[in-house]
């Protein structure tokens, strides 16, 4: 990982009765539907929220802002991210900035971190990497498909986990930003590529969308082992200013590092 230290239903009588039960329950249920409506909550929450990274394609391109609370054996740390995303193209260009050390000194450069399909790629990666070279890894080949291995979780593999949204629930409406969103809660089952990599096969998250259905906020909770300790992680993912310019150019192949990379 970048850094190593250290939230789902007689015959006539009963005729007569089966019938008033039932124009009862269509009564009750029309009213809960009008109910629904009139507070602006959505008719399916899981639908809803299932449709997220759709809408995202939709938009285009964002700003990101991302967090990254990593805690084991008492140690918390933060990892933070900031750049944009192109969601067509499952692009983007982040730059990660690691905690300081305990005596509140900044250890490294920040990481400049380009995501695209399949790759990612970081520069400033760590000791042994020359300044002008960049270092690749196949998240294909990352048994947490890169959602923590980066420091970030991808945008656009964030909001892909909602297509696997369970047990929702709709929280209310909330302010983000100055921005009207929905709070939605729930779990969301991971892929089989990278369940492996983490204690539970599902992750609780709360997502924020805003009135154009659009993710503006997720935040995961995942748990996995890293060399037999536990570790608990929180990500955040903050999407705004939709629409932005998010051209991201990869590097040449002269420039990716093909040595040993230290610790």
């Amino acid at each position: 990982m970048v850094v190593q230290r250290n939230g789902a239903r007689r015959a006539g009588a009963m005729v007569a009765a089966v019938a008033v039960g039932g124009v009862l329950a269509t009564a009750a249920g029309c009213g809960a539907r009008s109910a629904e409506i009139a507070s602006g909550a959505p008719a399916d929450p899981a639908a809803t929220v299932r449709t997220a990274a759709g809408r995202l394609v939709a938009a285009g391109t964002s700003r990101v802002t991302t967090s990254m609370e990593m805690a084991t054996g008492g140690t918390r740390v933060t990892i933070r991210g900031e750049g944009t995303y192109d969601f067509r193209h499952r692009s983007g260009q982040l730059t990660v900035t690691l905690p300081a050390d305990a005596r509140g000194v900044d250890e490294r450069r920040p990481i400049t971190e380009l995501l695209a399909p399949g790759a990612l790629y970081m520069k400033n990666r760590g000791a042994g990497v020359p300044a002008d070279k960049w270092v690749r890894l196949d998240t294909a080949s990352l048994a947490d498909g890169n959602l923590v291995t980066g420091g970030v979780t991808d945008p656009y593999t964030a909001a892909e986990l909602l297509r696997d949204a369970q047990g929702v629930t709709y929280v209310g409406e909330e302010q983000l930003a100055g921005v009207k969103v929905r709070h939605y809660r729930g779990s969301a089952a991971l892929p089989a590529t990278v369940a492996k990599g983490f204690s539970k096969g599902a992750v609780p998250f709360d997502a924020y969308l805003d009135e154009a259905g659009r993710l503006c906020k997720v935040r995961h909770r995942f748990s996995y082992v890293n060399r037999g300790r536990p570790v608990a992680v929180a990500s955040t993912t903050l999407l705004y200013g939709f629409g932005t310019d998010a051209t991201v150019r990869l590097p040449a192949a002269r420039d990716i590092f093909d040595g040993k990379i230290q610790p």
